[in-house]
């Protein structure tokens, strides 16, 4: 007969797996990847990403190292705590609770504001270090919005230079963007991608 602790173990355990099986199902559906196309990416066969998927099958730390390469976050990215209201977890993200994303640019922290990667856009939070540029512009096919929390932006849309302070906001819609950050003081920026790009 189990003990009140060991099926409060169980609870626990059970509701983390959940919650890495529902992060990896959208993050696979929001890129518009089919059960098949992901595991063969992975090198795994379709029943166990489904067993994955399902909750019904652990990855190892292998496995979500993988994943984690696919999909362009960093591994502690599924390690999400399990919360006593589960629920939450799919409608608010607490401050202290954020999960990391990998920016690819040096001197760029990115935290998901978003509950998930799922839906069809995903908000961020963009912690740009001081004397901090974007050597080359990108171009995305989605639309993206930010808003200059603290300190000051630049951006170059279609060749064009912005300069943005604290309280101001921009939308480009796949234009060509490059932003630097030219002062010493950090630039805070949340910005909005649709559809979400992680």
């Amino acid at each position: 007969m189990s003990t009140s602790f060991e099926r409060a173990e169980t609870d626990l355990k059970t509701k983390a797996l959940r919650l890495l099986a529902s992060d990896i199902r959208r993050l696979r559906k929001a890129r518009g990847l089919t059960l098949a196309g992901l595991a063969s990416q992975l090198g795994r066969s379709v029943g166990w990403l489904s067993q994955v998927e399902r909750g019904i099958s652990l990855p190892s730390v292998a496995d979500l190292r993988a994943l984690a390469n696919h999909f362009k976050v960093p591994v502690s990215f599924f390690l999400t705590p399990a919360a006593s209201d589960e629920k939450e977890l799919q409608v608010v993200v607490r401050a202290d609770k954020r999960r990391k994303l990998v920016s690819g640019q040096p001197r760029v922290l990115e935290e998901l504001l978003s509950p998930n990667l799922g839906g069809r856009f995903e908000i961020i939070c963009c912690e740009f270090a001081g004397n901090t540029p974007l050597p080359q512009p990108r171009k995305r096919a989605a639309e993206e919005a930010g808003y200059v929390v603290s300190g000051a932006l630049d951006i170059e849309v279609t060749g064009k230079w912005y300069e943005l302070s604290a309280g101001d906001s921009f939308r480009v819609r796949g234009e060509t963007l490059r932003w630097r950050n030219p002062h010493e003081e950090p630039a805070i920026v949340v910005w909005v991608v649709s559809p979400p790009v992680y």
